[in-house]
């Protein structure tokens, strides 16, 4: 694993303390190809950090400067998640161009930076967060097959939900929503499916597309318990 220096020039103030991790996949052919992009000024995108399948780690953004990954997105009533959070690209080509398992090696990098970065500054495991949870509308990353479960192995990001799925058995349609919108999504009363697929992504893939099924319901109540726990 190597350190590089790779400085993008997309960035601004942040203007608040930093709270959270958001991890993205680069969704790109290559990881050269996402990176010529985030350093690009015309494409105005940027992250902290992008972390190469190998595991060499590309520095690009300051951790005192916003960077502009998240884009549009908003999380527990908050919407401008950049200027909380530090942005973490992990090459993957996504669902576009060929979605697939994240390497060891790479994952490890992801731990030990995520280990520094809590170091530094006050990111709890419910606050290690995907590109898909904040912005469910648009975004897909880091996916359905993103370890999670290595993270939270660490202390660094909530598991998924391993409990059973006969809990949910009795659990409302309204109470489960409740339990979506209560944790972090942006999941209107009618207009819940994007908010729903991004929960099942990172807490019951198995369940993926699946609506509110038994799993999900009693995914939704556990992690939602968490979130309430503070």
């Amino acid at each position: 694993m190597k350190r590089i220096e790779a400085p993008s020039p997309n960035f601004d103030e942040r203007g608040r303390d930093i709270d959270t991790a958001i991890l993205h996949y680069t969704g790109m052919r290559t990881g050269a190809e996402a990176l010529d992009r985030l350093r690009d000024p015309a494409a105005r995108v940027s992250a902290h950090y992008l972390v190469e399948e190998n595991g060499d780690i590309y520095r690009l953004v300051d951790e005192e400067k916003r960077a502009w990954h998240a884009g549009i997105s908003a999380w527990r009533g908050e919407i401008d998640i950049n200027a909380r959070s530090i942005g973490i690209e992990i090459v993957n080509p996504g669902h576009e161009f060929g979605y697939r398992d994240f390497p060891g090696a790479q994952i490890m990098s992801v731990i030990a930076l995520l280990k520094e970065i809590r170091m530094r500054h006050k990111v709890t495991p419910a606050r290690v967060l995907g590109h898909s949870d904040v912005a469910p509308r648009r975004k897909e990353d880091p996916g359905e097959k993103f370890p999670w479960a290595a993270l939270a192995g660490e202390g660094l990001a909530l598991a998924p939900f391993d409990g059973d799925p006969a809990a949910g058995r009795d659990v409302s349609y309204d109470d489960a929503l409740k339990a979506l919108a209560s944790i972090g999504y942006d999941a209107p009363p009618g207009d819940h499916a994007a908010g729903l697929l991004a929960f099942q992504r990172r807490f019951c893939p198995q369940s993926l597309g699946q609506g509110f099924d038994g799993r999900t319901k009693a995914a939704l109540i556990a992690i939602a318990a968490i979130y309430s726990a503070g």
